[in-house]
């Protein structure tokens, strides 16, 4: 689906559309997320959430209204704050799947500086995306 008329002229923008692009991979992580143990969703969302707004708002509103991320839209949308018991799970959850994976690929000789700066700073920013995320009214 594209955007409405009005919008046309601002999704050929390479600007706009490269946002539209890391929407859909957000989202694409996102689904992932739902069904591995320990990758976030909610991150991937909000942020998929945040790319379509600024690039095309009838991504948005397709997003939010996927099935499986009807649970999570409450958050993304605005209409409610993520729980401070689910920031903190979530962070519990990603910290100890880096922890893991760090000592998996150490055990296994897989392990570099470049690995360990990948997934520290993927989990780095995920921490800060959850803790600083507040949702604005609509």
């Amino acid at each position: 689906m594209s955007c409405p008329k009005s919008s046309q002229r601002l999704i050929r923008s390479p600007y706009r559309l490269a946002l539209a692009g890391l929407g859909v991979v957000s989202v694409g992580l996102g689904l992932i997320g739902i069904v591995v143990p320990g990758m976030p969703t909610t991150v991937f969302l909000i942020i998929a959430s945040y790319l379509f707004t600024r690039s095309c708002p009838v991504l948005e509103e397709r997003l939010l209204g996927i099935r499986p991320l009807r649970p999570y839209a409450r958050f993304v949308s605005g209409g409610c704050p993520i729980p401070k018991k689910a920031r903190w799970t979530a962070l519990a959850m990603m910290w100890g799947a880096v922890t893991l994976s760090l000592f998996v690929l150490a055990s296994r000789e897989i392990f570099g500086l470049a690995v360990l700066v990948l997934l520290v700073g993927a989990a780095c920013a995920g921490s800060f995306v959850i803790l600083r995320y507040r949702p604005s009214t609509r």
